[in-house]
């Protein structure tokens, strides 16, 4: 579907006035995405990776890739030479990595405000908040499902916050709204409360279509045929599954000249084997496979690379997060990506722990960690993520985003020049002296350091008397209670925003509540 001519009009009449309205939009600037100072961390040799990829490429050619309720992907893959046997795709060495050497090696998704578009590949590294949690939590409430009003919450939240690049998706799952109709409420919200790039639906190919469509009145048919404005992110059904669903919604993406996020969820000893280069090989073949349909569906269609390793408990078989091996396979998938020359989705802040505590803090450094030196251009999951990715903590929202704080200093590297050597301030000081009132000091001092919004770094007796001996995770419940109480939503244009909202009530009035 695309928009309907009064859309059109709306969307044209709004753009000249459109920047104007822009500049008093959100207090948080920051920056739109990082670019990386420092190299990625590569674990393997050339030789061990061409071992990964040649169990690859026997997993895709003696093993295949069943196919499901999707007869037009078997269509492509039978006009592209695959050996198709009912759902079961086989594929020779080398097929896949040829077809997707037509995907773009980097791309800009834009927003509502240029000035936030982001650039996704190469040295570009982007923060989204964690995605799609049925439940929410907090200090005050505890655990409960979480309500179109927490999923407005969130948006505002990243939206506030200078250390994310990206409005993300489902943030957590509004399930006070009706399934058929919650992705309609999902992409305004995004649109509505941030201006930042975002993601829509891909629960069904008519609600990808649904949220392009939504895109298209925001920006215009013809510029989102020509630009990658919204990202869909799929899942295989592993192992080696790809169903209807998924593949429909991935290449209604890919048809608009949107950008699909391929990503596999291989949880060792279950869905995948439980080593480490087994699980890497099986998650490559069904990650190049779902690249790869995006590309016989629109050649040069902008996709990601994405990946997502977890492990389990091998005495309760209960998924684990935030551990040391998906950790380290991380970067191993990051050296293969590099190798397709695809944009990379990996890792992100992972935790299993029921609380904003030290168990997640720690978990969500490991694994956020494994991002950074992956290679990771899309980091989603950046935010929130608790409990397994069954909940999005408020607290822990916004302890993810001071650490993502500390991340884009820790992506900077080390600057060295004229003023970082600090010749004058040795010239100056001499032997034995101190450096805290001296020039350069004082030149440097507001930047020389991240500081922290959240962390207290004053000495116990004053942290007792006057902080309240609070821990993070308290201070953490006072900020984003202040945060959502000052928020203020970027301004958008009336004609867009009821030519929107128009849409949203036309298609909801077309269908019954469905609550499956």
């Amino acid at each position: 579907m695309v928009a309907t001519a009064p859309v059109e009009n709306a969307t044209r009449r709004s753009r000249a006035g459109r920047p104007a309205r822009r500049e008093g939009a959100a207090k948080a600037r920051g920056v739109p995405y990082i670019q990386r100072n420092i190299p990625t961390y590569d674990v393997l040799s050339e030789e061990n990776l061409v071992k990964i990829e040649g169990v690859a490429d026997r997993i895709l050619a003696e093993v295949g890739i069943e196919f499901r309720d999707d007869p037009e992907a078997l269509e492509h893959w039978k006009r592209a030479g695959a050996k198709v046997e009912g759902p079961l795709v086989r594929f020779e060495p080398g097929m896949l990595r040829e077809i997707v050497s037509t995907a773009p090696a980097e791309f800009t998704q834009h927003a509502r405000d240029p000035d936030r578009n982001v650039r996704i590949g190469g040295r570009n590294v982007v923060f989204s908040p964690a995605y799609g949690s049925p439940f929410v939590m907090d200090l005050d409430k505890g655990r409960r499902y979480g309500t179109l009003e927490d999923f407005r919450n969130f948006i505002k939240l990243a939206q506030s916050s200078p250390w994310l690049h990206h409005s993300g998706g489902t943030i957590c799952e509004p399930v006070d709204v009706p399934v058929n109709k919650r992705h309609l409420d999902m992409v305004y919200s995004h649109i509505k409360y941030s201006d930042r790039a975002f993601m829509g639906s891909i629960t069904a190919e008519e609600r990808a279509e649904d949220s392009i469509d939504m895109a298209r009145i925001l920006f215009g048919t013809d510029f989102v045929d020509r630009n990658c404005v919204i990202l869909g992110n799929v899942n295989v059904n592993s192992p080696l599954v790809w169903d209807g669903t998924m593949t429909k919604s991935l290449r209604a993406y890919a048809r608009a000249n949107q950008a699909a996020v391929i990503v596999p969820f291989i949880l060792g000893g279950a869905m995948g084997p439980v080593t480490n280069a087994g699980a890497i090989a099986q998650s490559y073949a069904e990650t190049l496979a779902g690249c790869a349909l995006t590309q016989l569906e629109r050649k040069g269609a902008p996709v990601i690379f994405g990946n997502f390793l977890s492990s389990m408990s091998l005495r309760s078989g209960s998924p684990t997060f935030g551990t040391p091996e998906p950790a380290i396979g991380s970067m191993v998938v990051g050296q293969l990506a590099r190798r397709l020359n695809l944009p990379l989705r990996c890792a992100g802040n992972f935790s299993n722990s029921k609380l904003p505590d030290g168990q997640a803090m720690q978990e969500g450094l490991m694994s956020m960690l494994s991002a950074v030196h992956c290679g990771a251009n899309f980091i989603l999951h950046s935010a929130g993520f608790l409990d397994g990715l069954l909940s999005m903590s408020y607290e822990k929202f916004v302890m993810d985003t001071d650490l993502c704080g500390a991340l884009h200093s820790y992506l900077a590297g080390v600057t060295v020049d004229d003023n970082t050597l600090a010749m004058d301030a040795f010239l100056q000081v001499g032997p034995g002296s101190h450096f805290l009132g001296c020039d350069h000091t004082m030149r440097n001092y507001q930047t020389a350091f991240w500081d922290s919004a959240l962390s207290d770094n004053e000495p116990f007796e004053k942290w007792s008397e006057e902080g309240g001996s609070t821990d993070m995770a308290t201070r953490a419940n006072a900020a984003w209670k202040k945060t959502l109480a000052e928020y203020e939503a970027p301004p958008l244009d009336e004609a867009i925003d009821e030519a929107l909202c128009d849409y949203v009530t036309r298609k909801k009035a077309a269908m019954a509540d469905a609550w499956y």
